[in-house]
């Protein structure tokens, strides 16, 4: 199972007898494989990289251990274990292991997070790393262009505008960066061969990873230039980097008239878009010659580096220096009397500091791989959860600044073995290091912590080095980023990288320990850390913006920061994201760019091509995202730079304004008019600045939250009559009118016989999760409205009176006394509220069953909410029990050994009680956890309305899936990772967790979910966070198959005893996955929000269209038709108006008529309905129904004589499905809701 585990066969002195003990170890190893079988691990069809050679002997070696050679134990000595019957005599004894087998399995367990953990990864890392059987052609490849360079003519020095025109003539172009060489540059430039060439970087020291989307692995190749060709003033105005991209246009041109230029592709790559660290890349052609490494994956690539010994002095290219002599009206002054004072350019010296480095890197690699055994691996495991993340290179949407990074990813490795240097005046480093002797996972792990923790706006971090530090560490106080200069003090591997980026980084690194430390988890941490791909838009922003740069023009652009920076593409890429994360302040957790990575140009392209696109990801805080008022500088602000600056950040939206505890201050409000326009307030000051900053208008700035939002609002004709109306509505009107029930209600106490002592609402209206906002409706509102808009939704209560012996011993009887309770009830209300309606609703239509809970108690305030009122009585569940002949029924000690035969009164009972369990015991409990994540998590609420609004516009919600499912399902987003959460949970504490904090993220991490969910295995949703775990009596019996348990529901079945069912759960997943790849669009900017919502139709066997205009619920239909909203009349002079409108609370003809059909034909097809004002209704036929099949009375479904082939066969009376007439059934049963029936060909 791990290394060294085994023993070597010829060192074992006497045969061993052979107990098989588990076979866990295989089971482990088979899912290992699995997993990385899952991910693609190759570019060319899983060719490009195998186990290698020793790793695949092992495995083989320990599966053949396995099956012969495993451990027998260690009870006395080496006696052996008894064995099986048929087994004794097979084999002889065996010997316990030895100490150093028994040192690796304790320190697969102690090292790693379990021992299966390791194999994971053990299983992993071969896989991600170049073959060894093909690296040959490329060192061959290497030799000849080492002798090739060295080979390459001197070039005279000249004027480089005037070498650049004569190797244009030949089809190259010279990469020169700003500021651009003029006729009037007195210095030169020249070729000479290296005077030295390493191969450095990653490859040379065997630790490179397998990039992302395809991309080649990476050899670099660094070429010495001559000290010759370089002057002690090179470090000014670019020169530097001039004779540098002249070196390598020099290169380029001599290469592609060579024969050894013939075998390869040369172009040009700029990392991160910056001329100044262009390099040339050579990738293979496909000719099977020697030097063929296209198998391979990997492409060489050179990197004109500068020798330690180079005249240009190191003193010069402190952070502080300014390196830049260009006079402008933005860092000079044009008084004579004042000299010019130059700004520090720290980006500029740190670029040319970097061709001082690659050297220094392979040697502290090198180094370091000798100090600590894991390093390799745990650099590999570090790169490869960042690859993961976006941190790399890759042709999808990256994370800006870590294109390159390599030595970022060691150096934090190299921070962590040896420490930082101490910081001035601080006498004790307070940063602790990690041992030397940790596993590859205890470094990556430590790592990870690091990253948590770190604060690269604040900390300022200089790993140790063996020779100190060359430049002092306050000359980085200024450093407009982040700052960790690696140990070679030379460069700051941060310096290109956005403070957004980092922090990015660090919620990725405090979510995925999370992940990691989990100890009650469903699941496996080593997909989700290593070989899940983790960059998608959607479930990883809060807030996703695309921004089209093509039209961008900068408010305040200044040649110095241009020329610092390197591009005028990356200067307005930082100022973006530097003005967005000083707008967004503490309102977001991390803002980011998203652009692909640098992409390879023909030599004859000097630089590179920029960006026209961007993705900007936020992720919120969700405690300050969503305030309304930004607050600036006093008005009385001494110092006026102050102003000024606030003034110049948000432009014509600062003003003065006085608050209510008499402060005038300069500040920014951000209308809304709705609490859903509330969330969009971090994207509307995104907007705002990218406008009045960049230019940039509306149409360049792509959003999708009003499309989300549209989803779940009523029609605007509709939304216009109740706000002419001035009634309260929304779910604080709900939860105002349910508080002033209980009241009314609470003051019938002296004409009850009993006092009421609780009431629990158990609808979602009052808990924040109907997909529509609760509205009231009162017959004078009903009569503005059209008929096929007058659905009023009825509100769930229990009412829950003192107990007394006096209520009855029988079932039947307690139905009737709660009859009476309720008339008694609905006559005191009505008599002590004006204007209240009450009745009592006597069954349901159903159920015919006696011994069930039917009957409520219908409220219609004068407002226009509409109540259903239960009545709990806790006995209830004790007599249901004896009519079953449950634990209720006999003494404990009393065991019956007689079989009764089970009476129909018995499955009444068993209904019953599986309804009274559900409705009184679970729903009530259910509704405080629910109601008290929609207080705590912003967007819980907003995630369960979509995802319920997404189900049932797919004609799954209600009809096979539960509101209660849907809303444990999205729970498990905000309480799953075992976190303790309960009622008394602190609300800024619970707000920290790495949740979504927008329902557009919480929706799209619902998808995912069910696109991957392995419903076989169930889900744990720690809900209620009580610690204590009750199993429901029941088991489950039902056609359900998802397994959704609770600390409360350990079967997991309360809400899926019979659905969804095999066929259900299937198409749910289907349609994840094609609302996920629909959801992709976003990507490319093509995403329609709405047409995720439409249900296709083609897969039903028959369709049946309703008639819209009757539907009261057509006004929540997704694509409702605004024409059939309108209020028309029969007659053209005859006003509605004079037309008396009865309030009919919860009556949905659709809805009903499809529960019938589902009721009747529950043998012969399955029913699907878009509860929200669906127009049409799908039916699937079951398939086993129109095989022929014998006659038989009570068959189940409407059936019809199979026609005979021939008059003389045999008639053995078989049957078939009479579809057609099963259509007439259903077009009678529909008389005045179907329009039309549509039969699938």
């Amino acid at each position: 199972m791990v290394k060294g585990l085994k023993r070597k066969r010829n060192e074992v002195i006497e045969p061993r007898k052979v107990q098989r003990i588990d076979r866990d170890e295989d089971d482990e190893l088979e899912f290992g494989n699995n997993l990385i079988e899952e991910e693609d691990i190759s570019a060319d069809g899983g060719e490009d990289f195998d186990v290698d050679e020793a790793g695949s002997e092992e495995l083989s070696q320990l599966d053949e251990a396995e099956d012969g050679e495993a451990w027998g134990g260690v009870e006395g000595g080496s006696t052996a274990v008894p064995l099986p019957d048929g087994q004794q005599n097979a084999h002889k004894s065996k010997k316990p292991p030895m100490g150093e087998e028994l040192r690796a399995i304790k320190d697969a367990s102690e090292l790693f997070k379990s021992s299966s953990f390791k194999l994971q990864i053990d299983a992993l890392l071969p896989n991600v790393r170049p073959k060894a059987s093909r690296v040959p052609p490329l060192e061959k490849f290497l030799f000849e262009l080492h002798s090739f360079l060295k080979d390459v003519p001197s070039v005279a020095p000249q004027h480089p505008l005037e070498a650049a025109r004569k190797l244009q003539k030949k089809g190259v172009a010279v990469p020169y960066a700003l500021p651009l060489p003029t006729e009037e540059t007195n210095w030169k430039v020249a070729f000479e061969p290296p005077s030295e060439i390493n191969l450095v970087g990653s490859w040379a020291n065997k630790v490179s990873v397998k990039p992302k989307d395809g991309l080649k692995f990476g050899v670099d190749l660094a070429v010495e230039m001559p000290d010759a060709l370089f002057q002690e003033k090179d470090y000014l105005n670019g020169r530097f980097f001039h004779k540098r991209a002249f070196y390598l246009a020099t290169i380029a041109a001599t290469l592609q008239k060579s024969k050894l230029g013939a075998k390869v592709d040369i172009s040009y790559e700029s990392m991160q878009g910056d001329p100044r660290l262009t390099k040339l890349v050579l990738t293979p052609k496909n000719d099977d010659s020697a030097t063929d490494f296209t198998k391979l994956n990997a492409k060489v690539c050179i990197l004109p580096v500068l020798s330690s010994t180079s005249p240009i002095p190191l003193h010069r290219l402190s952070p502080s220096h300014a390196n830049i002599r260009i006079n402008t009206s933005h860092d000079s002054n044009n008084d004579e009397s004042n000299p010019p004072k130059h700004l520090p350019t720290p980006l500029y010296n740190n670029a040319l500091l970097q061709s001082l480095t690659p050297k220094h890197y392979l040697l502290s690699v090198h180094n370091l791989q000798n100090e600590v055994p894991a390093f390799t691996d745990a650099l590999s495991l570090l790169r490869i959860w960042a690859n993961q993340r976006g941190y790399s290179e890759g042709t999808k949407w990256c994370v800006r600044g870590f294109e390159a990074a390599g030595p970022w990813w060691w150096s934090l490795l190299a921070l962590l073995l040896h420490g930082d240097e101490p910081k001035p005046g601080v006498k004790l480093n307070r940063r602790k290091l990690v041992g030397k002797g940790l596993s590859s996972y205890q470094l990556f792990k430590a790592a990870l912590e690091f990253l948590a923790k770190y604060d690269s706006e604040k900390d300022r971090v200089f790993v140790k080095s063996p020779e100190g530090q060359r430049f002092p560490q306050e000359e980085y106080n200024d450093f407009p980023g982040a700052v960790l200069v690696d140990s070679s003090s030379l460069a700051n591997v941060l310096a290109s990288v956005p403070l957004g980026s980092l922090a990015l980084l660090r919620y990725d690194a405090a979510k995925t320990l999370e992940s990691l430390n989990q100890t009650s988890f469903s699941g496996d941490p080593f997909n989700g850390t290593f070989l899940k791909d983790c960059r998608d838009l959607s479930t990883r922003f809060d807030v996703v913006l695309r921004v089209d740069l093509s039209s961008a023009k900068p408010r305040n652009s200044s040649p110095h920061s241009t020329i610092d920076v390197g591009s005028p593409s990356n200067a307005l890429l930082a100022s973006i994201s530097s003005i967005l994360r000083q707008g967004l302040g503490d309102r977001s957790r991390a803002i980011t760019l998203l652009h692909p990575s640098s992409l390879p140009r023909p030599i004859s392209q000097a630089h590179p091509s920029s960006p026209d696109t961007i993705f900007i990801g936020v992720i919120h805080d969700p405690q300050h995202a969503f305030r309304l008022v930004d607050h600036g500088p006093a008005a009385d602000e001494q110092d006026q730079s102050v102003l000024e600056k606030f003034r110049a950040l948000w432009g014509d939206k600062s003003e003065l304004r006085r608050f209510k505890d008499g402060r005038i201050v300069e500040s920014v409000v951000w209308e809304v008019t709705t609490a859903d326009e509330r969330a969009h307030v971090p994207a509307m000051i995104i907007r705002h600045l990218l406008k009045w900053h960049f230019g940039l208008g509306e149409d360049a700035v792509g959003a999708w939250q009003t499309s989300y939002d549209s989803l779940l609002r009523l029609p605007p004709s509709i939304s216009k009559e109740y706000i002419g109306s001035g009634v309260a509505t929304g779910f604080k009107g709900a939860l105002t009118a349910f508080d002033n029930l209980v009241k009314q209600i609470k003051n019938l106490d002296e004409e009850l016989p009993l006092s009421l002592l609780n009431v629990s609402p158990i609808s979602e209206s009052l808990r924040y999760t109907s997909v529509f906002s609760p509205v009231p409706l009162s017959s004078s509102l009903a009569q503005l409205l059209p008929p096929n808009a007058r659905y009023l939704a009825p509100i769930e209560i229990v009412l829950e009176f003192e107990k007394s012996s006096r209520w009855p011993d029988d079932l039947k009887a307690v139905q009737t006394i709660k009859l009476a309770f309720f008339e008694r009830i609905a006559s005191a209300l009505m008599k002590s509220v004006d204007g209240l309606k009450a009745k009592v609703v006597v069954g349901d239509g159903v159920h015919d069953s006696q011994l069930m809970d039917k009957a409520v108690l219908e409220v219609v305030t004068p407002e226009g909410w509409a109540f259903h009122a239960r009545i709990w009585h806790d006995r209830e569940v004790n007599l249901l029990d004896q009519v079953i002949g449950g634990k209720a029924s006999l003494l404990p000690h009393i065991v019956s050994k007689t079989k009764e035969k089970k009476t129909p009164e018995h499955y009444e009972a068993l209904e019953a009680k599986e309804v009274y369990v559900r409705r009184f015991i679970h729903a009530p409990r259910h509704h405080r956890a629910i109601a008290t994540l929609s207080h705590h998590y912003t967007a819980f609420s907003g995630t369960v309305r979509l995802a319920k609004r997404w189900l049932a516009s797919h004609w799954l919600l209600h009809t096979h899936i539960r509101e209660e499912v849907v809303e444990i399902i999205c729970a498990s987003f905000f309480v799953g990772g075992g976190r303790d959460f309960n009622t008394e949970t602190d609300p800024e504490k619970a707000l920290q967790h790495l949740v979504p904090a927008s329902k557009e993220r919480g929706f799209a991490t619902f998808i995912e979910f069910l696109k991957d969910w392995k419903w076989e295995e169930g889900l744990f949703v720690p809900l209620y966070g009580s610690g204590s775990s009750t199993s429901s009596e029941a088991r489950h019996t039902g056609k359900g198959v998802w397994k959704i348990a609770t600390e409360h529901d350990v079967d997991g079945h309360v809400w899926t005893q019979q659905s969804p069912d095999l066929l259900v759960a299937n198409r749910v997943r289907a349609l994840a996955n094609a609302t996920w790849n629909f959801m992709q669009g976003l990507e490319s900017g093509q995403l329609n929000v709405q047409g995720m919502f439409i249900h296709p139709t083609q897969d039903y066997n028959i369709l049946l269209h309703l008639d819209p205009s009757i539907l009261p619920r057509y006004l929540h239909n997704v694509k409702v038709d605004q024409d059939l909203l309108t209020r028309r009349g029969k007659y053209a002079n005859k006003t509605l108006q004079d037309d008396a409108v009865k309030v009919l609370p919860g009556f949905d003809p659709a809805q009903l008529f499809v529960d019938d059909l589902q009721r009747i034909y529950a043998d012969t097809f399955k029913v699907f309905y878009d509860p929200y004002g669906g127009t049409q209704i799908g039916a699937v036929w079951d398939p086993t129904l129109k095989e022929p099949r014998p006659f038989r009375v009570l068959g189940g479904f409407n059936s019809v004589p199979l026609k005979k082939d021939n008059e003389k066969s045999k008639d053995k009376g078989l049957v078939t499905l009479n579809q057609d007439a099963v259509v007439a059934e259903i077009e009678r049963l529909g008389t005045g809701l179907l329009k039309k029936i549509t039969l699938a060909q």
